[in-house]
């Protein structure tokens, strides 16, 4: 019998990591990805394998573009054909501070990651649905998660912001090219998130939210997002492709 199998990009914690969970309730077999195979990925599998599903270990570094296609290889050779995909691994800035002090470093780190390794691990896979016959009972889909930072500017982090925007428009623009393929492609972007990337500066999160920078008065939790990540490729939310679905606690409602 014919499973969903999905690989999730940077899910050995936080977002990812919830993410992967909702997906094995809904009986998805996991390919789990962190950058190198380490106790915090072993532990991420541990906790799959005991939701009575199959996990991957997927240990690989996203940028590096030449082995995508050895790493869904190993994937599909284990798991089975990959129905899905939801590129969740990204990097901050090496620093915060003026736009004009950002380094070439830094710039660079955040569009490879954030940006160029999602362009080509979403091309390196949606190559392979194309080229062969895909299963009509399964639920084919790409689920980005950038950040509310695509739109939003965060002056201190400004390449961390051009990099998710970029993101974005990749989004939209794998969502028009697989719209007559019937694969949607959604961007789940994400407001203040109590996650490894935001725990130095977390507290200041939270006050913010609760003197109304969102609407709901406070930061969000890694489950929510996994809810909403699941929601979407579990066909869910049906009939749609190419929006960005906003899970900010309202912190981008235009208001006066």
């Amino acid at each position: 019998m014919s499973r969903q199998v999905v690989l999730i990009t940077g899910s050995s914690r936080g977002i990812g990591l919830a993410a992967a969970v909702e997906l094995a309730k809904a009986g998805f077999d996991i390919a789990l990805n962190a950058r190198s195979d380490n106790e915090e990925l072993d532990n991420a599998t541990r906790t799959i394998e005991e939701l009575g599903v199959k996990a991957f270990k997927a240990n690989f570094d996203i940028s590096k573009i030449n082995e995508h296609t050895g790493v869904l290889d190993r994937i599909e050779a284990s798991l089975g054909p990959i129905t899905t995909l939801v590129n969740n691994a990204g990097v901050g800035v090496m620093s915060r501070g003026d736009p004009l002090d950002v380094t070439e470093e830094s710039y660079d780190r955040c569009l490879d990651v954030n940006a160029k390794a999602l362009f080509f691990l979403t091309q390196s896979l949606v190559k392979r649905w194309l080229s062969r016959d895909r299963d009509p009972d399964l639920h084919y889909s790409v689920v980005n998660v950038t950040s509310s930072n695509a739109s939003a500017v965060a002056v201190p982090r400004s390449e961390y912001c051009a990099s998710k925007a970029a993101a974005a428009m990749i989004s939209k623009a794998f969502a028009a090219r697989l719209g007559p393929e019937g694969i949607p492609v959604f961007d789940v972007q994400p407001g203040l998130i109590a996650t490894e990337m935001t725990k130095p500066v977390i507290a200041s999160y939270q006050k913010r939210a609760e003197e109304g920078l969102c609407l709901f008065p406070r930061v969000g939790q890694p489950e929510e997002l996994g809810t909403v990540i699941a929601s979407l490729a579990t066909n869910r939310i049906p009939y749609t492709t190419g929006q960005v679905i906003s899970v900010d606690g309202g912190m981008l409602v235009p208001r006066f």
